[in-house]
């Protein structure tokens, strides 16, 4: 149960009884969970009226101290609207999606004879887009065979009426080996391309049924006439669509437009697979991997994963197919079949999924394998090198940066089991010294830094490494020593010069072997520390410089260079335009002196 601050139980009492999203917000107003609700004030009273079993949900609702809500039309808009943004969020305790990466699609250009190709992204150009598949081998497959049945043109020429009057064009290679039937010289009409591309353009929907149909029609009209080499073209465009069509179909075709979804689920994860069926055949299939947050029951899981598969794949089926019932969105009706065709198509999508699990389970416990002999050989070694009580599994690097005393940062790189922890990385922007003072910035970083783990009960761990030598070193013990964690973790400090390790209390510093793993670690860790470091000391001073000139300028407030900037983009910009445009931005009187400064002559 969470403490609610007046202000959090007035807005919570206040919450609508309608679809919508809720997020969740801590001290810092950082977003640590988004979810959705068909009734937000149900939804989120519930929260701060029971007790939780699960230790992560308690935690994560001890740390509400604000919400965030939006109301939408219905509860799919709240679907769709819920999952968007945690992607862009990212918040601590939902969901994490495991595989996040953009699909491939066919584009059929919007231009005379069109091109048939795939992409990653698409634009809006007028093109026809179909898809997205589930991975490029698929979407490959599709392709090869339409180009197979159907010889269209890859090259980019605008084959307009004019220019293949004009002969601007000549037929290429592809021309004479077949794959395409020259049309920029005039060989194939448009009206006959065209067809072909209306052939395609059924294969890219699933209905090659009906293409089957249409090229059976064709040929017995050809061999009516006693055109039998074009019959004969015409049978092997057949038996390559059949045979296409047999690799695929699985089950009773009248199960025209349908979603499958197969989940199962260990401690910490669960797998989702996908068919996408249309008229009894398998046109894609996708499986991912979701990680547990807040112990999510299975149902959960299931409903996140189809609302995102859906979503990215664009899908529109009517009719879902799943082993658990759960609830729908309003876009679909949910099946849980029993028997028959549906249940062997769950039954496919079922070991599919599991298949998946065993080989990521199987490649994780090689890869752990590998990795956990690696660190601790490594880390057993630093242990004895550093004369340290415990294994530094976990252990953390500082380094300052300052340029002449310019925007002091500092930086905390973390490393676990001998890698790097990228997603603990911290930067800090030095607030209490002033002036270029290593000491005391690290002093405080290290105040901050560990005071907060305090606060939070979060592990501490077993080996700080400071950047610098005994000034630095001495500078960390001390805050160490005020908030009490004296002797409670081990601390060393490495001099850049003859790569020395300072100890405390030690004036005679220690000098590992050149090539010693120990060393090599320490070093990684120093060398990332100071990268992650200077990176945000750039950037920040990047931004500082863009106000710098703005800033000198008497009678000009931050609010009118925060127009500036959005305006112009930048100082220099600023610098390029005329009184005249600087003064549609700002007004006169405050142009004129902005104007006057940047062109003193």
């Amino acid at each position: 149960m969470g403490k609610t601050t007046d202000q959090l139980k007035q807005k919570i009492t206040e919450l609508p009884a309608n679809p919508g999203i809720y997020q969740f917000l801590d001290t810092e107003g950082n977003i640590i969970y988004i979810g959705k609700a068909r009734n937000l004030k149900k939804r989120v009273q519930s929260y701060f009226t029971k007790s939780f079993d699960n230790r992560k949900t308690a935690v994560m609702v001890s740390k509400i101290t604000d919400l965030k809500f939006m109301v939408v039309e219905t509860e799919f808009d709240a679907f769709l609207l819920e999952n968007s943004l945690i992607k862009k969020y990212q918040p601590r305790y939902n969901i994490q999606l495991r595989d996040d990466k953009s699909f491939p699609w066919i584009c059929i250009k919007n231009e005379r004879f069109p091109r048939v190709f795939g992409m990653r992204n698409p634009v809006s150009d007028g093109s026809e887009y179909h898809g997205p598949y589930a991975n490029v081998k698929v979407m490959n497959t599709v392709l090869d065979l339409a180009s197979k049945l159907y010889p269209i043109r890859n090259c980019n020429f605008h084959l307009s009426g004019e220019n293949i009057a004009a002969k601007k064009f000549r037929v290429c290679l592809e021309y004479q080996i077949g794959n395409c039937l020259g049309p920029c010289e005039g060989f194939q009409n448009e009206q006959e391309y065209n067809e072909s591309i209306n052939q395609i353009r059924q294969i890219l929907k699933g209905n090659v049924s009906e293409v089957i149909h249409h090229l059976k029609a064709q040929m017995q009209a050809f061999s009516a006439k006693h055109a039998f080499e074009k019959a004969e073209l015409i049978k092997q465009k057949l038996q390559r669509l059949e045979a296409f069509q047999a690799k695929s179909t699985v089950v009773n075709p009248r199960i025209s437009h349908v979603d499958v979804f197969a989940i199962q689920t260990d401690d910490n994860h669960s797998f989702v697979n996908y068919l996408r069926v249309v008229q009894g055949a398998i046109v894609q299939t996708h499986t991912i991997e979701l990680k547990k947050q807040l112990d999510e029951s299975p149902e959960e899981m299931l409903s996140f994963a189809i609302t995102d598969l859906r979503n990215r794949l664009k899908s529109s089926a009517r009719e879902v197919i799943v082993p658990l019932k759960i609830e729908s969105d309003g876009q679909f009706s949910v099946t849980v079949p029993e028997r028959g065709d549906r249940k062997k198509l769950l039954d496919l999508a079922d070991r599919n999924v599991r298949y998946y699990m065993l080989e990521k389970h199987r490649q994780k416990e090689t890869r752990t394998s590998k990795s956990d002999d690696r660190a601790e050989r490594i880390l057993t070694r630093l242990q004895k090198d550093l004369r340290m009580k415990e294994l530094p599994v976990h252990i953390e690097c500082f380094d300052n940066s300052n340029i002449q005393g310019s925007d002091p940062v500092a930086a905390m790189v973390v490393f676990r089991s001998a890698l790097p922890a990228k997603k603990d990385y911290r930067h800090f922007n030095i607030r209490t010294v002033e002036g270029p003072d290593d000491f005391a910035s690290m002093e405080e970083i290290i105040t901050r830094r560990y005071g907060r783990l305090i606060r939070e009960q979060q592990p501490l761990p077993q080996l700080i490494v400071v950047d610098g030598g005994k000034g630095q070193l001495n500078a960390a013990l001390k805050a160490l020593t005020q908030l009490g964690l004296k002797g409670k973790m081990a601390v060393i400090g490495i001099a850049k010069r003859l790569e020395e390790i300072y100890f405390p209390g030690d004036p005679v510093p220690l000098y590992l072997d050149k090539k010693s793993e120990s060393l090599r670690l320490i070093q990684h860790m120093r060398n990332e520390a100071h990268r992650f470091g200077i990176t945000h000391h750039r950037k920040k001073r990047v931004k500082n410089s863009l106000t710098s000139e703005l800033d000198a300028i008497q009678g000009i407030g931050p609010k009118t260079r925060t127009t500036l900037l959005k305006s112009f983009k930048s100082v220099h910009q600023i610098k390029k335009a005329s009184m005249d445009e600087i003064t549609a931005v700002i007004g006169p009187a405050k142009a004129s002196l902005v104007f006057r400064t940047l062109h003193p002559e």
